[in-house]
């Protein structure tokens, strides 16, 4: 599958993962989607954060950021999740979608759900 072809495939299951998290009881904001060469460099180079080699450089990645409302009480909830286990329901449920989809909490990264390419997460 080309590059091309796996960055609509992205954005075909990106509306589903949204979905999904709302059913699970989340809400979201975004962390990082496309880094842009001229702030994180190159593939395979390292400017700024994140790894030389992501996803998130060909457009095939997103981190989100989760929130929950425990007491269900707030019209919005303020309780920010970081740790990877809070996004593993819906972490693996993204890896079952697809066979190129990849959920970042098998590498320490919880919040980071992408389509590989390459070899690159």
């Amino acid at each position: 599958m080309t590059l091309g072809e796996k960055q609509r495939l992205f954005m075909r299951l990106l509306p589903r993962l949204l979905d999904k998290l709302h059913e699970l009881g989340f809400e979201a904001s975004i962390g990082d989607a496309f880094r842009d060469e001229r702030s994180h460099g190159k593939m395979g180079e390292r400017i700024a954060y994140g790894n030389a080699y992501s996803a998130h450089k060909m457009r095939l990645a997103i981190d989100l950021n989760l929130f929950i409302d425990p007491d269900g009480d707030g019209p919005l909830p303020t309780n920010y999740l970081k740790d990877t286990e809070s996004h593993r329901a819906l972490g693996e449920w993204w890896e079952a979608q697809h066979e190129f989809c990849c959920w970042g909490g098998r590498f320490n990264d919880g919040n980071h759900y992408s389509i590989t390419h390459e070899g690159v997460k």
